[in-house]
């Protein structure tokens, strides 16, 4: 294809604004008339639970909640003596940066970020409630019921509450591991309800000493399983005699968390009052303030209205608090407000007054796919329900992502493969492994886009690189955002590797992982570079067109996963490395994807892996390969103000 028609269309394909409202990709999933079949839904669904064996063969390796109060306080749980650290990863505290508001959130275009500060961030409260929880997923290596329900979008979270109605919730390993290598910090769940979690609640609250000795027990259980705190839900009516010890809990709670516990939260649900009555205020006013003083913060009720966000905001103003504290409920499933498909009208009313939001049971979108005739009890796996789910989740986090923000990656090296945690086999360099079955493990979960894929792009499992799946590129008109980052390059050298797929030799056909950098402080001085095929490196002011190195790198500097091919790998995936070099310290804040077809061509492309390090000069200048790309922004102006800045600082 002549490259100069390449760079005019790619652009263009860059000029062209992304749909505001995209059109759903599977209309008989359309639910916007959904009324009144969920609760049925709800209720049938709940019968369904895990089965008693355990899949990692070892029992103690099993996720199990605590039931009362002496196994509480013996820690009385079969993985006592299991060292944890071996199997849990820790939060990775330096993977992303804080969160930016995007005006677009997928046009790989736009470059506006709007940064936050104490008064105009928002965060956003997951609870996990699917099912009551621990089924497969409670299990190390959970099971092969590849289609079970998977989160992906972890770079709009800032905390995940894996919920149960067992009195204590511990998270399972494989949720603890998706999320801390997102930096998203985990809570599990105390809740005393009905008449039973009445008693055991009042067991505790019974002296000072009982108080002091149950936070010690739950502090232990979060140092020993590896997570963040807790959601502290008390839905029974407290004696009123009780209610200084029930503040007393509350508040050592979380102190004893904050000392001890790395990251450390404990959050309060809307639920008894200052009289010790169980009465559900739905904002935040005098009768529950006490609690939001304890706690780090508090999560409303669901069934809210305008008036309680008046209450709620007038609360806060004579707190002197930070609005973020107070995270106002959503609940997918409707109740209260509007949820499911029209879930962004109510997040929109929360972030129009600067309140965080909770989210309940985000796996709305896929427990009531069984409304649609899709099985979702196969325990062995069903690709259509797989498919269903991954585009109508896409789709129902798209509508919510204006009002969210995102966290950006930060920390080099990074590499991602896009496995979301399950496979219909596994893959290493693109060769199926053929001892491999179905898995379903979040702990194999890699580092995942920073937006919705909406209509650009989908997982597709019939093959990948390495893991259970690759991205397969849907939209060839434009190019579009995969991950927001701050890749900070001080020397200006970047190495870039992937393994992408492309099913025809027809040139007309191309893949091309599209940078954008901008100078210090200069973030809308961009820099596109196209990292595609092209007979030699195209420099120009703006936009660049960068070929794969030609030669061999030092094998310090490849990826042990993306090895440096010749000729193609497995099912004919390939893998190509880019070095670049500007001429001052540039930032990496946006990669994203361009891909070629002509119109009526049905060949498909995949990105199968994707990898950046930051280089030292004398790396690229020791690499003895061609296509090295050297590329001048402002001719040597950014190495004087980088050498200013750094003098002006240590001043």
């Amino acid at each position: 294809m002549d490259e100069q028609k390449v760079m005019e269309q790619n652009m263009e394909n860059l000029a062209i604004a992304m749909p505001v409202s995209p059109s759903p990709r599977q209309p008989s999933l359309e639910e916007e008339a959904e009324v009144g079949k969920d609760a049925a839904s709800d209720q049938q669904l709940s019968e369904f639970t895990a089965t008693n064996s355990c899949t990692c063969g070892c029992p103690q390796l099993e996720a199990e909640p605590i039931l009362d109060n002496v196994q509480l306080l013996g820690f009385l749980v079969r993985s006592r003596d299991i060292d944890w650290k071996s199997y849990v990863q820790p939060l990775d505290t330096e993977v992303r940066g804080d969160a930016v508001y995007l005006e677009r959130q997928s046009d790989f275009l736009s470059n506006h970020r709007r940064t936050l500060n104490n008064n105009s961030r928002r965060e956003l409260l997951v609870c996990h409630d699917m099912m009551g929880n621990y089924l497969n997923d409670r299990h190390y290596h959970s099971s092969e019921k590849y289609d079970d329900y998977r989160f992906m979008h972890w770079s709009a979270v800032d905390y995940f509450c894996y919920f149960s109605h067992k009195y204590v919730t511990i998270p399972p390993s494989g949720w603890l591991n998706a999320a801390h290598r997102h930096g998203v910090p985990v809570l599990g769940t105390y809740i005393a309800e009905g008449h039973s979690g009445k008693q055991l609640l009042h067991e505790i609250l019974d002296s000072a000493e009982s108080v002091q000795r149950t936070v010690a027990a739950m502090t232990r259980l979060c140092l020993h399983f590896g997570f963040e705190g807790w959601l502290v839900n008390v839905e029974c009516p407290v004696r009123a005699e009780a209610m200084p010890n029930l503040y007393l809990f509350v508040e050592e709670l979380r102190q004893a968390t904050e000392r001890q516990v790395p990251h450390g939260r404990v959050i309060w649900y809307d639920s008894v009052i200052d009289n010790g009555e169980l009465s559900w205020q739905n904002e935040l006013n005098e009768r529950n303030v006490q609690f939001f003083r304890a706690s780090h913060g508090t999560l409303i009720n669901y069934i809210w209205d305008d008036r309680s966000l008046d209450t709620s905001e007038a609360s806060i103003q004579r707190e002197k608090a930070a609005p973020h504290r107070l995270f106002l409920g959503l609940d997918v499933f409707g109740r209260g407000q509007l949820g499911r498909f029209q879930s962004a009208h109510t997040l929109a009313r929360i972030a129009a007054r600067g309140f965080s939001a909770g989210i309940f049971a985000p796996a709305w979108c896929f427990e009531t796919l069984q409304q649609y005739g899709y099985n979702i009890r196969n325990n062995s796996g069903d690709e259509s329900v797989n498919a269903a789910f991954l585009a109508r989740n896409e789709r129902w986090w798209s509508r919510l992502w204006p009002s969210l923000g995102t966290h950006p990656y930060r920390s080099l090296p990074f590499y991602s493969n896009f496995c979301v945690g399950s496979g219909r086999t596994s893959f290493e360099c693109g060769v199926r492994q053929l001892a491999a079955r179905p898995f379903f493990n979040l702990a194999r979960q890699a580092l995942q886009p920073s937006v919705p894929l909406g209509d650009n792009a989908e997982h597709s499992f019939d093959t990948a690189y390495t893991g259970g799946c690759a991205l397969r590129i849907i939209n060839y008109e434009r190019a579009f955002r995969l991950f927001l980052t701050e890749f900070e390059l001080p020397l200006g050298v970047l190495l870039l590797g992937y393994a992408y797929k492309v099913t025809t030799e027809d040139e007309k056909h191309a893949l091309d992982v599209v940078l954008r950098f901008c100078p210090p402080r200069q973030p809308m001085k961009d820099v596109y570079v196209f990292c595609g095929t092209y007979r030699e490196n195209i420099l120009t002011q703006g936009v660049c067109y960068v070929s794969p190195l030609a030669g061999t790198l030092a094998p310090s500097l490849v990826h042990d996963q993306l090895p440096q091919e010749h000729g193609a790998l497995g099912e004919n995936w390939r893998v190509r490395y880019y070095l670049v070099k500007f001429d001052g310290p540039v930032q990496l804040q946006d990669i994203g994807l361009m891909g070629r077809r002509p119109q009526l061509s049905t060949a498909n492309a995949y990105l199968g892996a994707i990898y950046v390090q930051s280089l030292q000069l004398e790396d690229y200048e020791a690499a003895q390969a061609t296509h090295k790309a050297d590329i001048s922004v402002n001719h040597g102006q950014l190495w004087r103000d980088h050498d200013l800045m750094e003098k002006a600082s240590a001043a």
